[in-house]
Formats: structure tokens, sequence, C-alpha cells
């Protein structure tokens, strides 16, 4: 089983760059899936259903959010709220018997004889909502999951990499992969544990290449400077850009192959 992973597509420019990558990355990876993280993929803000759509067209088959899940939820809720949605939210909100939040926080995805069971989680450390803990929601799905699948990714949106490696080390042998996100930084430590399970710290984003993270640089110079965070913060429009993304191989539970790549547009 064959996956391309794309983390963090910021904003109109990036999100025509990703697309207009995708197709020769298809012909040459030939993957059974792709999985893209689209929490910032409308205008720094969760998605539109317009935009899920335009990458559901695009052959993306698996969607993950973290912490800006809510922001768009208007907009969305209908599609989310569909048994077919691509989209899968953070796992680990809290829930009681009065209140429950609805949508789909882990799910199976089948493309001809192949299963793939994706999770996504969210640190409960310097995140903005509270959750309940992450590894032991892991531990909780992997108990209730009966289905036989032929690979287990989790996408871990966190800051600390402490958590990281305690997660790899608790799980290995009963994932296939992990990745972490929300540092905006390709990490150079993918590394395979005993029992198969590769992991990647952060898988890094597809962005402006001119640009601070994905701001314009003259709409922060005067925060930088002066330390006085009042100024707007304006996107970058530099269409040269860079796209990012790990491909993984995943054959009876065990990841094979893990291999990052970047591609620079200038």
């Amino acid at each position: 089983m064959k996956l391309l992973i794309f983390w963090d597509i910021y904003w109109r420019v990036w999100r025509n760059a990703f697309l207009k990558e995708l197709p020769s990355l298809k012909e040459i990876y030939k993957p059974d899936f792709i999985i893209v993280n689209v929490d910032n993929i409308s205008s720094w803000r969760w998605p539109i259903e317009k935009h899920i759509l335009e990458l559901e067209r695009s052959w993306v088959q698996v969607m993950t959010s973290w912490d800006h899940f809510f922001d768009n939820l208007e907009e969305i809720e209908d599609y989310i709220s569909k048994e077919s949605s691509s989209l899968i939210r953070p796992a680990n909100y809290y829930e009681s018997s009065e209140y429950k939040i609805p949508w789909v926080w882990y799910k199976i995805f089948k493309k001809n004889d192949k299963k793939l069971l994706v999770i996504h989680l969210l640190s409960s450390n310097w995140m903005r909502d509270s959750v309940y803990n992450p590894f032991l929601r892991l531990w909780e799905i992997l108990s209730q999951n009966k289905e036989k699948v032929d690979g287990i990714v989790v996408d871990f949106h966190k800051e600390y990499t402490s958590e990281i490696y305690w997660m790899w080390m608790l799980y290995d042998g009963q994932i296939s992969f992990c990745y972490w996100t929300h540092t905006h930084i390709q990490t150079n430590d993918e590394i395979i544990l005993d029992n198969w399970t590769w992991i990647i710290c952060d898988v890094w984003m597809s962005w402006s290449l001119n640009s601070v993270i994905w701001a314009d640089f003259n709409s922060v110079k005067k925060r930088f400077i002066t330390g006085i965070n009042k100024w707007k913060i304006e996107q970058s429009l530099d269409k040269r850009y860079v796209v990012n993304w790990v491909f993984v191989e995943i054959e009876n539970m065990k990841c094979l192959k893990i291999e990052k790549i970047k591609k620079i547009k200038r």
C-alpha cells in the first residue's frame, strides 16, 4: 500500500500550487491513498465545502484538520455530517452523556482490496482547546476497532517532541506510521522501531517561498522590529512556492519505506 501525505496547504496560492503538482506526483508514485491536512486551506481557516470537493475531485481520499476544526463549522457542517465525508476531526475532544461532538473522528478508508485506518489526534499541551489524553484515546480506538486493516496511520498535532517519541514507543507494532504536525518545519528524524512502526516529527507545509511561513514579509516587519502585535498580517501572494510531502509504503501493517520530498518552484 502506497501513501502520499501532505501537511498544511495554505490558502489560495498554495492550494493552486498543490493541485498543479499533484497529477505528476500521482503518475510518479502511483499512491493508493493521498492524505492532506486542510486546516488552513481556506483563508487561514478550516476549509469550506467548495475547497473540500475540489480536493476530492483531484483524488484526495483523506483529509485531517486539527485545532481550527470549528472555525468554519457553519459552512461545512452538512458535508462533514455525511457518512461519505473524507474529512475527519481530532478524535480526543471531551464528550459526555449530555453532549457528544458529532462527525467522523477516525475512519477506515477503502480502495480496491486495501483498507487504511486513519486516526487524528490533538495534543493536550499548548493547544487552544482542552482535550482528552491522546495516548489513552489512541489505545481506546485500537481496542475498539476489530476490523482487519492493511495499515494504520496517525496524524498527531502537537507542540512537544517528547510526546512524539513516547507515542511512538508506546504503540510500536500496533500502528504503521505516525507523523506529527504544527511546527512548520520538516524534520530530519524519520526512524523505524523494532516492530516496523515508522515516525517523522513533522512533514512540513506547502507555502510561498518568499514569505514568513505564509505571511507577506512587509506585513510582519513592524511586528518583528517593535514587538507590538498591532499591524494586520497579510498573506504572501508570491507565486513561487515550496511543496513538501512524504511517500510511505506499508505492507501487512508494517511500514517498509518513508521518503521525504521537497519541490521548489522559483
